[in-house]
Parts: structure tokens; sequence; C-alpha cells
């Protein structure tokens, strides 16, 4: 039993704002309009289990920590969207993400040229931490693959990746000094030689050319200065995921084949395990296997399954058709109320619901090539980013639209 920092924190969170809901008239659970699609996640999850009691009752205790996390993530959402009340509330909480994620940043770039993690020594700080140790990682063109506060070098960059829109939106809306914030997460998404999070990038860059047009194609003229900046805060970088994207031999050949003397549960996943996954999940199509009931990982004693890299046809496999559904919708409707925000709102409020679906965007496409939910930080920021879009979203349907024109 591992009890986390993070998990206290977030437990004496939900219990204050639980608390409140009792005794405080001004504190009061507030609709949205992602509230459906979160319940119907929380609920296929529940109707997985009891599809699968055999299955589940074998794996009690990975299936009870994979449900507790779920309910975290959804009452963190409903907390938080309940919680933001006014823009400038929105706002704060944006700012206070995007100096966090740029903290870690700044670590993971000192990470990468000392190999020294600060997050390893925080027992220093407080001695009550115990730290664990960490499985290696190892190196990728050479270069250490870091790690700072994540759980793997593939979860940081799509950390980075989520919160560089958010940084956009606020160098848009409030200063150009948030320049300095986006450029050190960009500079850590590169330094986590992740081709996941240059994907996420990609899909990001997407979404502002289709919501921003005008102004993305204007900030062109920074991408020679970047590649400089990049070239001497990031060496090497570039060269490795060059070759990461078009290995000598060719990339769907390398995700295709399990590497000699390969570990089967651990490498190759993408595109090798695809097939016979999706004849797995075809004969369980409607509720698959059971939510948490398939245990990958390093602990070779306890897992039961690969590691797929590929979140979307791990949902597929243990909560089936209606769970995928009700993700899709998750994305889906968040991404549609906030593209016709930004499409209709004036340019300040324009670029907040632009960065929010850009953020929403690149993360959905990134769990294509990753298991999302397995990092609890990379998927913590996703749910909190979602219950700010749910807030913006219900804070817009309540202004006038002359005021908001």
């Amino acid at each position: 039993f591992e009890l986390e920092l993070y998990r206290v924190a977030v437990a004496l969170l939900l219990g204050g704002w639980l608390a409140s809901l009792l005794v405080d008239q001004r504190v009061r659970l507030r609709s949205s309009a992602l509230d459906a699609p979160v319940l119907l996640i929380v609920f296929t999850a529940l109707a997985s289990e009891l599809a699968n009691p055999g299955r589940v009752g074998d794996l009690g205790s990975y299936v009870v920590k994979s449900l507790m996390f779920l309910a975290s993530f959804a009452l963190v959402f409903f907390m938080v969207s309940s919680l933001l009340t006014t823009r400038r509330a929105v706002d704060a909480l944006l700012k206070t993400f995007v100096v966090g994620t740029a903290l870690v940043a700044f670590s993971s770039l000192v990470e990468r040229r000392t190999a020294y993690n600060v997050f390893d020594h925080l027992s220093t700080l407080l001695p009550f931490l115990d730290y664990q140790g960490f499985v290696s990682i190892g190196e990728r063109g050479g270069r250490l693959r870091v790690l700072a506060s994540a759980q793997h070098p593939i979860a940081l960059g799509a950390l980075f990746a989520t919160a560089v829109p958010v940084a956009v939106y606020l160098v848009k809306a409030h200063s150009r000094k948030w320049w300095l914030a986006a450029a050190v997460i960009g500079l850590g998404a590169l330094g986590s030689t992740s081709r996941t999070a240059i994907v996420m990038l990609i899909a990001s860059l997407v979404v502002f050319l289709l919501l921003k047009p005008v102004e993305t194609k204007r900030l062109w003229v920074l991408v020679l200065p970047a590649l400089v900046v990049a070239k001497i805060a990031v060496p090497g970088s570039l060269v490795t995921l060059k070759e990461s994207f078009f290995p000598l031999s060719n990339l769907i050949q390398e995700q295709s084949e399990l590497p000699e003397n390969g570990d089967p549960y651990l490498a190759g996943g993408r595109l090798r395990l695809l097939g016979p996954s999706l004849r797995e999940a075809s004969e369980r199509p409607l509720l698959g296997l059971g939510y948490g009931t398939r245990v990958t990982g390093f602990r070779t004693e306890f897992r039961n399954a690969p590691i797929l890299d590929n979140q979307w046809l791990a949902l597929l496999l243990e909560v089936g058709v209606l769970g995928i559904a009700a993700w899709g919708w998750l994305v889906v409707r968040a991404t549609r109320r906030l593209y016709r925000a930004a499409k209709e709102d004036d340019e300040r409020d324009s670029w907040l619901y632009a960065g929010l679906c850009a953020s929403i965007v690149s993360f959905a496409i990134g769990m294509f090539t990753y298991d999302a939910i397995g990092f609890v930080q990379a998927i913590f920021a996703f749910w909190l980013l979602a219950a700010v879009a749910a807030a913006a979203l219900r804070l817009r349907d309540a202004t006038p639209r002359r005021a908001r024109a």
C-alpha cells in the first residue's frame, strides 16, 4: 500500500468540498454541459464489473484501485467545475497549472543536462516521504530519457504538450511574459524525446490553424529562432526525434514486430497487438472484460496482459463499445462546444476556448499512442482541464450574448 502525497492532498480537498456542500449555502454542486458524459464513463466502468463477476473477483484489489482512481477523477471534475464561478477563478487556476508545469519542465531540462532529478530528493525537504526508486527507462539517441515528476518520459511529454495551448492562451489574453513559460514547457516536451508529445503538439497546431488561422500563421517567423533555442537548450533532441520517427528500418515495421529478445508484455505493442486485441474485444463487445482487470507493467508476478500503448484500444478491451462511446462523447462534446465558442466570442474569450479545445483534442489524440490512464499525472491534467472547460462554458452560457460579442 503506497500513500503518495498527491493522494493525501486530493483527499483533503475533496473532503473539505464535500463537507462544505453540507454546511455552506454558498457552496453547491453546479451542473455543466459535460456532466452527462462524465457520469456515463463512471456508469459503464461499474457496469463492466457487474458483467464480469468471475474475472473481477480474481483481480479484486486491482479493480478496486482502478475504480477509486476513476472516482477521484470524477469527483475532482465536479469539484473544480462547481467551484470555478468567475472568470478570474478560471484564469487563476490556469495560471497555476501553467506555472507548475513550467517548473516541472525546467527541472526536466536540468535533469537532461545533469542526470539529477530533483524529485528523487524531495525527502530532504519533506522527511516523511520515502523514495521508492524507479524502473530505469534507459536512453534514446544516446541521451537520457528524463522523468522529472512523472512515471514515464512519454507521460511527461504528454503533460507538457497538454499545457502548451493553455500557455498560448495566457500569452494572448494576458501578457507576453507568458511566452517564457510556454517556451520552457515546449522545450520540456522536446527534451522528453517522446513521439507522443510531438504528435500531440501537431494536433494542437491543427486546432489553432482551424480556429485562429491568421494569428497562428504569423507565428511562423518564430520557427527558426525556436529551432536555434532548442538546439542550444536541448542538444540532440531534434535529431533524436527525427530518428525515432524515421528509423533506419521502418516505423510501421518497427511497431509491428517484437524486438529480438523483447518481452512480449512490454515491447512492440502499438501495431503488433492491434489485430489480436480487436479479436479479443469482439468476444465481449458491449462492456468488455471489466474496468481495471488488465494488469500491465514491469512487475512480472502480477501482470496478465501486455502494454498496448493505445489507451483507446485498452478501453475497448476493458469497458467495451459502450465505454468507448462514453469517453468519445466527453471528448467530442467538449471539443464541439469549445470550438463553437472560440468561433463566436470576442478575442480574449476566444483564445480561452481555443486553448482548452486544443489541449483536450491533443490529449485525445495522444491516447492512441500510450496508456494515458495508467499515468496519473497526465490523466489528472486532462480531467482538470476538462473541468475548467466545463466551468468556462457554464459561465459563457450564463453571460448575455450581447455582453460576449
